[in-house]
């Protein structure tokens, strides 16, 4: 056989093996679950390494953000946030579950994912990190202080009808968010913390406050073949997560609004606030704020 004709040959068997794929994935969107719904979230906070803080930044924006995240079957939309040092302490409790030191975790990255969708979702999320690593498109110079994949409980708006959804929370310009992670006294209890925050404490609490949506999501552990550099989720049968969207920067409306939530918390007696964090969003295209995470 000839080099021209077995040269042919492969072509045709590349050519057979993309049209297959083709039809995979017009397959694979002609079923299961499409709604706008964000019935499950990845959210997660890392610590660059000193030293590697731009070099980081860089990375996770011009590369990871996309490969390894949003260009994802099912992760319908992401934004990046930042802590600079002055934001990293005003968190609280000091002695926490989740950030050890609290002011651990500079950069937060949000991600809502369709509803029905996780197990598709993890399925290619493992095996695109996988490539990843061994493409050494990865950056090691990073600490996971708290990342896992969340199911959505409950979203409580500040103006009811009026505004954006939540499925719009990761596009619209909010000026900010604030993370509070909180664990039920019990896994019984915590279905009554989750009614008690659905029905009476969120509602009060956003009434007239700079908070426009709180969303409500619990973790789900990782996957066994996930990556090693990411521990295990902790928590799992306790905790709940929420994500205060604000239309002002946080520090213009922490005292007011935000510094006492652990105590209102503590007062129900359903549970303790672990972590309450805020954060201002990146600006993509930027190394705006990165000079500002140490000091």
């Amino acid at each position: 056989m000839s080099e021209e004709t077995r040269s042919e040959e492969t072509r045709s068997e590349e050519t057979r093996s993309e049209d297959t794929r083709s039809e995979v994935y017009a397959q694979l969107a002609a079923v299961g679950p499409y709604g706008v719904r964000p019935g499950h979230a990845l959210i997660t906070m890392v610590e660059p390494h000193p030293g590697h803080e731009y070099a980081y930044n860089r990375w996770y924006e011009d590369d990871h953000f996309i490969s390894g995240a949003m260009a994802m079957p099912w992760m319908f939309s992401g934004r990046r946030w930042v802590a600079t040092r002055d934001l990293q302490l005003l968190r609280y409790p000091e002695k926490s579950a989740i950030a050890q030191p609290v002011t651990a975790g500079c950069y937060l990255s949000t991600y809502w994912i369709t509803d029905g969708r996780y197990a598709d979702h993890m399925r290619w999320t493992v095996g695109i990190n996988k490539r990843l690593n061994r493409d050494a498109r990865v950056y090691h110079d990073r600490t996971h202080v708290f990342t896992a994949f969340q199911d959505h409980r409950a979203t409580v708006y500040r103006d009811g009808a009026a505004g954006p959804r939540d499925f719009h929370a990761l596009d619209h310009p909010y000026a900010g968010l604030v993370l509070q992670v909180i664990d039920a006294e019990s896994a019984e209890g915590r279905a009554e913390l989750l009614e008690w925050l659905r029905a009476r404490h969120l509602p009060k609490r956003l009434a007239g406050s700079p908070a426009a949506m709180v969303t409500v999501f619990r973790p789900t552990p990782l996957p066994g073949d996930r990556m090693t550099y990411v521990k295990q989720v902790e928590g799992v049968d306790v905790r709940l997560t929420l994500l205060w969207f604000l239309e002002v920067d946080p520090r213009d409306c922490w005292e007011a609004h935000f510094a006492g939530l652990g105590e209102a918390v503590r007062e129900s007696g359903l549970g303790r606030v672990e972590l309450v964090a805020p954060f201002v969003p990146t600006v993509p295209g930027t190394d705006r704020y990165v000079d500002k995470l140490r000091s």
